[in-house]
């Protein structure tokens, strides 16, 4: 039972420290210009890196096939991204499928490999 309880201790702060020095958000910043482009971001979840640059981009489109973080991305969508910011529950090969006409100057795979 402890060790079942330190697990799920360390689970809960894995989640919420992912990236305490800024290194991931730093380095891509420094490798992509997000000013005036159309975003795929693909394995978003929560939306944990989308608020690092969305408000920098045009438009963002981030999707993840966990239907709960998509939903707890939404609900934590700051009021003036939601018509910037697009949350969709979906799997790459069906967004391929589905919307096959839309165009991105970037797409950033967050954890998805």
């Amino acid at each position: 039972m402890q060790v079942e309880a330190r697990q799920k201790e360390a689970d809960n702060s894995m989640a919420i420290i992912k990236d305490p020095e800024g290194n991931e958000i730093a380095t891509l910043h420094a490798m992509v210009d997000f000013k005036n482009r159309r975003v795929l971001e693909v394995g978003c979840g929560e939306g944990r890196l989308t608020w690092r640059y969305a408000d920098k981009a045009e438009h963002v489109t981030a999707i993840d096939p966990d239907g709960k973080a998509i939903a707890t991305a939404r609900a934590n969508m700051p009021k003036q991204s939601e018509e910037q910011v697009s949350f969709l529950e979906s799997t790459i090969e069906d967004f391929a499928n589905s919307f096959s006409d839309q165009r991105f100057d970037i797409a950033i795979f967050s954890w998805s490999l």
